[in-house]
């Protein structure tokens, strides 16, 4: 394509062809009964996609609320030559919130600064190519808070809360305990200071959360999870704080509607661990009790490609 086409066709071609694959040509389960060319596809080595009932097919047609979304994109501009755009384009939320971003204010690039129907805000970490959150919203937002009020926590741009009128958005990326845990105080540390925020918000409106939480919560969030006991993200500390997280009063949104083995939202990138369904669930769209009626849905889109997370997803009234 690249002798074919001059440039700046091919750019635009290429990212046609990845969000076509994102969408129908995935590498788990295809669509195939939904691809134009099915007719002409050997279909070697997949197995498509059972088609769902028509009922299910019927209630996601026709989704009510906001629609929004998070995202952990292991890097913004790594994220943009892999369809970034389309896929904002394709999903058509009313809140985009993004992790691990991996840049400075000044690196933006210029199809983020000048993308259109989104306000931005930026949460970058004072250590340059790392951490890092962002939001995209369609809508104004009240008033922005960047952090929870802890410089070693703040430094890190981990925490970004977008407040509404009757709702506040916290967007947090939460460290990863690292190999050995070495990194597990501080982690513990800012479980803590994000909870003790969350319950002083609370007393003010609803609170939703959203973010990589870097925690896979239950066996079932994890596909090989006796393999993994005590390594970072499936510690029995991390573990005991979700429980500690949901018996404060707070929902697991996706597991309300979704108790289903085999749902993960991370994959490595070793092993064709995302072709094999070797993943883990640890993002999040998390919401106070009193709010959680809310919430009409919850969805992992791992249809969807750009970065080692797939995007997650509620509608929200």
């Amino acid at each position: 394509m690249r002798e074919k086409l001059p440039q700046q066709y091919w750019l635009r071609i290429n990212s046609l062809l990845v969000a076509f694959g994102q969408a129908i040509c995935r590498p788990v389960a295809p669509h195939c009964d939904a691809c134009p060319i099915s007719e002409h596809c050997p279909q070697l080595g997949v197995i498509p996609r059972k088609r769902p009932k028509a009922s299910r097919i019927e209630a996601r047609s026709m989704p009510t609320g906001r629609h929004f979304i998070s995202w952990n994109v292991n890097g913004l501009r790594a994220a943009l030559s892999k369809g970034f755009l389309d896929v904002v384009n394709s999903l058509n939320a009313d809140i985009i919130a993004l992790q691990e971003i991996k840049l400075q204010i000044d690196q933006l690039p210029k199809e983020i600064l000048e993308l259109k129907g989104y306000q931005q805000f930026w949460h970058p970490a004072e250590k340059k190519g790392y951490a890092g959150t962002a939001v995209l919203s369609r809508n104004a937002p009240l008033q922005v808070y960047y952090g929870v009020g802890s410089s070693d926590i703040d430094r890190e741009g981990r925490v970004l809360t977008l407040e509404f009128e009757d709702y506040f958005l916290i967007n947090t990326y939460f460290p990863n305990a690292q190999p050995g845990l070495k990194r597990l105080d501080f982690k513990q540390a800012f479980n803590q200071a994000l909870l003790e925020y969350m319950n002083r918000l609370r007393q003010e409106k609803t609170v939703l959360l959203c973010g990589d939480l870097n925690v896979a919560h239950k066996e079932i969030d994890l596909a090989r999870p006796k393999e993994n006991r005590m390594n970072p993200g499936f510690s029995d500390e991390e573990r005991a704080w979700m429980d500690t997280l949901l018996a404060a009063g707070y929902v697991d949104t996706f597991r309300t509607f979704c108790p289903d083995p085999g749902q993960y939202t991370w994959w490595s990138y070793r092993s064709n661990a995302r072709e094999r369904n070797i993943g883990w669930r640890i993002d999040y769209f998390v919401v106070d009790a009193a709010g959680s009626g809310r919430v009409q849905d919850a969805a992992i889109h791992s249809d969807i490609f750009g970065s080692d997370h797939c995007p997650v997803s509620i509608r929200f009234i």
